[in-house]
């Protein structure tokens, strides 16, 4: 299964889900039923590593991002994935109304899709302090874990 995560600017949430992710999948050795990938609707920072205070909270747990680069999605992205799971309302709108119609479906909200319903949306930790990149991470590594046992 491929999944692309999505947010805005592919340099906190989306590095994060992907980077747990791949994280949880190796140590459920599960790894090569999935394939990963994440991106941001805006091109704000195309080419950038995520941002260092997401690296610092997720390495901090032994999660390692510095090999991921931020993109912005693409058209073609509706046809590669399975799957794009978005961080939070705005970004599950924007890719529907972006969608062909035969890929609307594959639009899904990460949270919800996982699970979760409260919280309902990855909050944004860009203009927040250390805590709220932890919490994010916290979020997302539940989330994922649900996912895993879910979906594998």
């Amino acid at each position: 299964m491929k999944l692309l995560f999505v947010c805005t600017g592919n340099i906190c949430r989306s590095p994060t889900a992907e980077a747990v992710m791949r994280h949880q999948l190796v140590q459920a050795k599960k790894n090569h039923l999935f394939e990963l990938d994440s991106a941001g609707v805006q091109s704000h920072h195309i080419g950038e590593q995520p941002d260092s205070r997401t690296q610092a909270v997720a390495l901090a747990k032994g999660i390692r991002m510095d090999d991921l680069k931020a993109r912005q999605i693409t058209f073609e992205d509706f046809a590669e994935f399975d799957l794009l799971l978005a961080m939070d309302k705005g970004h599950y709108q924007w890719l529907r109304a972006m969608a062909p119609a035969s890929a609307v479906g594959k639009v899904k909200l990460y949270l919800e899709y996982a699970g979760i319903s409260k919280p309902l949306e990855v909050p944004d930790p860009y203009y927040g302090e250390t805590e709220d990149f932890e919490v994010v991470l916290e979020v997302i590594e539940q989330a994922t874990g649900l996912l895993i046992t879910r979906h594998c």
